[in-house]
């Protein structure tokens, strides 16, 4: 009886003494997780990107490997113990380092990141690209021609004025209690714009994405916080203002809320992967080799966040659109056979 090609390659690879933990992760087809019948418990986090990446990976995990998965809903750092308690075990989306419960459970060995699930998401101050170039098509002239930098917003107050109090511009921070809210509230003291700016707070996400919305849609000068893989940056052009180069020792005084002489620091760079227990990590080297090659580029995320605002679209539909648009990317993820039975589930 002839021998497969994997099996020959897995007798000569033992026979020059390499171990069977040394082969490529990416040989294994089959989920010994899922194979024992245990779910696959997704980290239910609530945000465009988030939701989608992980009916992403849900799609793939059952499609692909025959897996029974369910999404828990919870906050970040809800999830972010769970993952490392194994209540749940994957977290599609983590920011790598921006969270205590994330860093006390990798430190402990509890969770493990794997892969680059996004490359090139961005976040910081940001003002339409008409205000800075110009628009020809809709008749808008650039405003603010000279905005290249937070240390230029003084000069252009008048710019974003702010209707309720006139002799400042408006800032729009993020809502009240996300983390962002406060340290822009400190980047606002760092920069020394706390008496050419208000600092505006909407009540929601959904109402600070609609007060941008309606400001590009009407052509109008608005100044806001904002972060990227999102629908807005998949339709609309937006100019990120330089700030100073990262600094841990001043990012730190960003994040305290309380501290009295905050020193201006861009963002530290965003490391996005995905996250695993312990338990799945060190059990299941299918579903490893799968979150380790698992990325969508950005420019397509953005495009597909964009599309799903636009429609409202249910997002394991979405999911199923973007590997029925995009097989070639998905073929990047798994092996041929895995991907082939993803690809046909999405038809």
């Amino acid at each position: 009886m002839s021998r497969s090609p994997r099996l020959l390659a897995l007798a000569a690879a033992l026979a020059g003494g390499l171990s069977l933990a040394a082969l490529p992760a990416g040989a294994a087809t089959t989920s010994s997780w899922c194979s024992a019948g245990k779910p696959l418990k997704f980290a239910g986090l609530n945000w465009e990107s988030a939701s989608f990446l992980t009916e992403l990976l849900r799609l793939v995990t059952e499609k692909g490997y025959g897996c029974r998965t369910e999404a828990i809903p919870g906050s970040t750092v809800t999830m972010e113990n769970a993952l490392a308690n194994n209540d749940v075990q994957v977290l599609a989306e983590e920011w790598v380092g921006r969270s205590d419960a994330w860093n006390d459970a990798a430190k402990a060995g509890k969770v493990k990141a794997l892969g680059k699930t996004i490359v090139g998401a961005s976040e910081g101050w940001y003002v339409p690209d008409y205000l800075v170039k110009g628009d020809a098509k809709r008749g808008i002239r650039p405003e603010a021609a000279g905005l290249v930098s937070v240390s230029d917003l003084p000069k252009y107050k008048t710019v974003f004025r702010d209707a309720e109090e006139p002799s400042k511009g408006r800032f729009l921070n993020c809502p009240t209690g996300w983390s962002c809210e406060g340290v822009n509230s400190q980047k606002l003291k760092a920069y020394k714009l706390t008496d050419a700016y208000t600092n505006f707070r909407p009540g929601t996400g959904a109402a600070l994405d609609a007060e941008i919305a309606s400001a590009y849609q009407r052509g109008k000068p608005v100044l806001f916080y904002y972060w990227a893989p999102t629908a807005l940056f998949g339709k609309y052009r937006f100019v990120q203002l330089r700030e100073p180069i990262y600094n841990e020792a001043c990012f730190k005084t960003l994040s305290d809320k309380d501290n009295p002489a905050p020193c201006g620091s861009a963002s530290p760079a965003a490391l996005i992967q995905v996250g695993v227990s312990k338990a799945l990590n060190d059990s299941d080297p299918a579903l490893v080799a799968l979150f380790s090659k698992f990325n969508v580029p950005i420019e397509l995320l953005n495009k597909a966040l964009a599309d799903q605002a636009e429609h409202k679209t249910p997002w394991p539909q979405l999911a199923r659109d973007f590997v029925r648009q995009h097989p070639e990317v998905v073929k990047g993820w798994v092996p041929a056979d895995v991907s082939a039975k993803v690809i046909a589930a999405a038809k």
